[in-house]
């Protein structure tokens, strides 16, 4: 590992030794609509989870004119073993970026619009702050515009999560990522029951509002734990799941435990559909935000119970 890095490699599980399959192949980003969002981006000094976190759909995405906004800048306070947004100590928060996400999703003329950030536990609750500002901004720009939040933990701040609820975002999404065996090597920082916590807290503060998980598998987790998983969401009335494989940003991240068949996706997506979400979207290059509008739109039939 090279001695500037900033992560911590932990081997969890033996590094897969096999080509990358077929089915994890995405085309390389190009296109009209792709080189446009990506100027717009920079022109507005926005920053997008889809670079930021090397999405392997940015193209298929920017092309669809969708991207997900990534608040709050680009450094990120903790160093999660699995992921590609750059840590360290951030800036100040930039109160105009509320402003500027709303011009963004206007000028692209969005109709569902995914905002998520990156984690300033210097200061949670101007985080929420940003955020609740990027739902009002965006509210007054584009009315008809559907708001999908993806949000930190804050740190189990209960205050910072209202802060956000208050703002009545449509879908209010928080990853649980891992099982609660891999939390310490997966997510620096975080604790797989402070996940459930606030998951839960969003529907005993606000029932009627939409929530959504997802979790990430190829890391050395088992069947038996991706269901109690499963399980553990559905009876927080979690409505939408979303399951993808992990694919390591660098060697400096976690390795890659195996590769997932297209088959055992189905199998898992059948297996969490048993505890009542509306919806599972469960695939090899599946991501938060990928098809997120045709999640939310899936989700117009009552749960089950």
């Amino acid at each position: 590992m090279a001695a500037g890095s900033q992560l911590v490699q932990i081997a969890i599980g033996p590094p897969v030794r096999q080509p990358k399959p077929e089915w994890l192949r995405a085309k390389a980003p190009s296109g009209e609509n792709f080189r446009n969002l990506k100027k717009l981006a920079r022109g507005l000094g926005l920053h997008t989870v889809c670079e930021s976190a090397q999405c392997p759909n940015i193209g298929e995405c920017w092309n669809h004119r969708t991207a997900t906004f990534m608040l709050l800048g680009d450094i990120c306070t903790r160093r999660c073993g699995f992921c590609a947004v750059p840590k360290g100590k951030p800036g100040p928060l930039d109160w105009d970026e509320p402003r500027r996400v709303a011009e963004a999703v206007a000028t692209l003329g969005l109709k569902h619009t995914v905002v998520t950030s990156v984690n300033r536990d210097d200061d949670n609750l101007g985080g929420a702050r940003v955020f609740a500002e990027t739902i009002h901004q965006i509210r007054a720009l584009s009315p008809e515009c559907r708001i999908e939040v993806l949000i930190p933990d804050f740190q189990g701040l209960e205050n910072a999560l209202k802060i956000v609820i208050n703002a009545e975002p449509d879908v209010l999404n928080h990853n649980t990522e891992t099982v609660p065996r891999l939390y310490r090597a997966v997510r620096s920082g975080a604790r797989y029951e402070r996940t459930l916590r606030l998951l839960e807290r969003v529907k005993a503060l606000a029932p009627s509002m939409m929530t959504k998980s997802g979790v990430m598998v190829g890391l050395g987790e088992t069947i038996a734990e991706l269901t109690d998983v499963f399980r553990d969401l559905g009876s927080r009335g979690v409505d939408i799941l979303t399951i993808g494989q992990y694919l390591r940003p660098s060697r400096d991240h976690l390795p890659i435990y195996r590769f997932y068949t297209p088959d055992e996706f189905q199998y898992l997506k059948e297996e969490a559909l048993r505890f009542g979400f509306r919806h599972v979207e469960s695939g090899p290059l599946v991501r938060s935000s990928y098809h997120a509008h045709e999640q939310a739109d899936a989700t117009a039939t009552p749960r089950a119970i």
